[in-house]
């Protein structure tokens, strides 16, 4: 099916295009991000205003050489069949922000920001995106399909408070990494990006999932993907201790209860974001909340001043006023 629409694509004028996401990385390696797709050239000429379907209309490219170049390291990076990039390069860096520049034979090269963790970092940051940060009641079918597909980009609600206890945090524990970790697709990468940085999120990296069924399955599994990559950051970072910050509308808090009790030394603690009535109605309700173990520090609170004030409390962020930001005109 994809090589039938690439064909196709080309036929009708549409030209390949490499999309940089933002990567992360330690010292001695970085894993950089993108994705190679057939789309129409960019139109500058009218106002960013982008319904969700428009982000799926692109084709992806597993069958472009594609190369990168990060510091002094060069490496040839196969795509995936959806024309994910996903390469771990070994690479001294010093800590901070890098870019690595991605291109192909004919195609204008891009580039990606890379954050590199300082190995004296000992805390990090990831956060859930759907009913997290942003409201979308994305469990229950039809309203997942309405805001994926119709809902204009600018439409969309960020959770109240969550990203003034995300900048408090990385105020409070300079050079930690942010990690956004999302069941969606890399289709929305770009429109996720553009949402977090118009509310003041913190930058970091989106870790998504793949559009479309795999080898071995009509539909791609959400909590694997969110379990994998839990299980690799322990790896990639057995130093860090994370904020694991989720909703109730899903499955974060029986992944979270799980991870903290497998790796309790990599968890400083776990907020959970609760809907409110009506989101929990359109969310299809409530997950059930496990027990803590009681070695985990856990809050809950329906936004994110609540949150902020309970984790002030347990000395995880510093105290302060109200974390109610107005909202950008």
């Amino acid at each position: 099916m994809h090589r039938i629409r690439a064909r196709l694509g080309r036929a009708r004028g549409l030209r390949t295009t490499i999309v940089p996401y933002t990567g992360y990385g330690s010292t001695r390696w970085v894993r950089v991000l993108g994705r190679v797709v057939l789309s129409r050239a960019p139109r500058h000429d009218r106002p960013e205003s982008v319904r969700g379907w428009r982000s799926f209309l692109s084709v992806p490219l597993g069958d472009v050489a594609v190369r990168m170049r990060v510091g002094d390291a060069e490496v040839a990076v196969p795509p995936s069949r959806g024309g994910v990039i996903d390469v771990r390069v070994e690479v001294a860096l010093a800590p901070g922000w890098h870019e690595a520049s991605i291109w192909a034979d004919g195609v204008e090269p891009v580039t990606a920001s890379v954050f590199v963790v300082d190995p004296a970092v000992r805390t990090g940051l990831l956060s859930d995106i759907d009913d997290t940060v942003m409201v979308t009641a994305l469990p229950r079918p039809f309203l997942a399909a309405w805001n994926t597909f119709v809902l204009n980009e600018h439409a969309r609600r960020p959770v109240p408070g969550m990203a003034v206890l995300y900048e408090r945090f990385v105020r409070d524990h300079p050079g930690s990494p942010v990690i956004y970790l999302s069941t969606g697709s890399w289709n929305v990468a770009p429109t996720l990006t553009r949402f977090l940085q118009r509310h003041l999120y913190p930058a970091g990296a989106l870790l998504l999932t793949d559009w479309g069924p795999s080898v071995d399955r009509w539909f791609r599994s959400g909590r694997e993907h969110k379990r994998s990559s839990l299980e690799r950051l322990s790896g990639e970072f057995p130093e860090l201790e994370w904020l694991l910050v989720g909703d109730d509308g899903q499955h974060d808090e029986e992944l979270y209860s799980a991870f903290a009790l497998a790796h309790p030394r990599n968890v400083s603690a776990v907020a959970i974001r609760q809907l409110t009535a009506g989101e929990a109605v359109l969310a299809g309700g409530r997950s059930r909340e496990p027990e803590p173990d009681g070695a985990t520090p856990w809050v809950n609170s329906p936004d994110g001043a609540g949150l902020a004030e309970q984790l002030a409390d347990r000395g995880l962020v510093a105290g302060s006023g109200s974390t109610q930001r107005p909202r950008p005109e």
